[in-house]
């Protein structure tokens, strides 16, 4: 059965592979970018099956605005992605306070209005999917990422709430949790802070002069793409979708340590209550 989709971020990397796939099996597909000359090509090559927007997703006025005229012009959204993001590398104390704001407005706030934005139409109209671009950073944080991984570990708070207020409407969230991948997330997806030469002889420096260089990632955009598609055709929702070995390992051994963890303070937790 035909679908329709509404995809942020889609000029590169998952939008863009997850975008290509859904036309190709002949689905409608709403697409935002913030530069339309990057998917020129899919309008040519598939006309109105696939409705582009240019959209900044920061500015939530106009991304308010683009939801309500995707759903106004194309009727019912079956499928809302959530893609739109990037990485800010650097010690903590690099980054400026502009590039710390932009890192929150883009993965997190943006994120979060995006929600708020489809979640109406999506009950209106008697259900839907959100598919959340997450990461296993949400669960493994490693240095010089402390922003961005900031904004992965709030967006899965923030939908761990939301999830059960609109289940009843019949609206499934499922949080995508990828490891790496051979996207441009390490080219022109990721942002760089000034360097201190404080940290050159530290993990961060290590870190920063690996970024972009070195063995490729495991994962592979277009099965990564494909099992995002394949998560939101199925009647089941799946709250977390692991993708990549990589993910599946360190996620699945960090939540061990931290049970692992926690496991001595249960004394001292039960010692405090009334």
């Amino acid at each position: 059965m035909t679908k329709t989709w509404f995809i942020t971020g889609a000029s590169s990397g998952f939008g863009r592979q997850l975008a290509e796939q859904l036309l190709a099996r002949d689905d409608r597909v709403a697409v935002t970018v913030r530069r339309p000359e990057a998917i020129a090509g899919l309008q040519e090559q598939y006309g109105e099956q696939s409705w582009t927007a240019t959209l900044d997703v920061t500015d939530t006025v106009a991304l308010r605005a683009t939801v309500d005229a995707a759903f106004a012009e194309l009727g019912r959204i079956d499928v809302v992605v959530s893609n739109a993001g990037y990485a800010l590398l650097g010690a903590a104390e690099e980054y400026s306070d502009a590039e710390v704001e932009r890192q929150l407005d883009t993965n997190l706030l943006a994120s979060i209005q995006l929600a708020r934005a489809v979640i109406p139409h999506l009950r209106a109209q008697g259900g839907g999917r959100i598919m959340q671009l997450s990461s296993m950073g949400a669960h493994v944080s490693v240095p010089a990422l402390s922003v961005y991984h900031a904004t992965k570990w709030a967006i899965e708070g923030f939908y761990e709430s939301v999830i059960p207020e609109i289940a009843p409407f019949g609206i499934g969230v499922t949080l995508v949790e990828p490891g790496g991948s051979r996207t441009e997330f390490t080219g022109r997806s990721m942002a760089f802070a000034s360097a201190l030469p404080a940290y050159e002889e530290t993990v961060v420096g290590y870190i920063r002069g690996r970024a972009g260089a070195g063995e490729l990632p495991v994962g592979d955009p277009a099965k990564v793409a494909r099992a995002i598609i394949d998560a939101a055709d199925a009647e089941t929702v799946v709250k977390r979708l692991l993708l990549g070995s990589d993910s599946y390992a360190q996620v699945i051994t960090t939540l061990r340590q931290r049970l692992d963890e926690l496991e001595p303070g249960k004394t001292l937790a039960h010692s405090t209550d009334a």
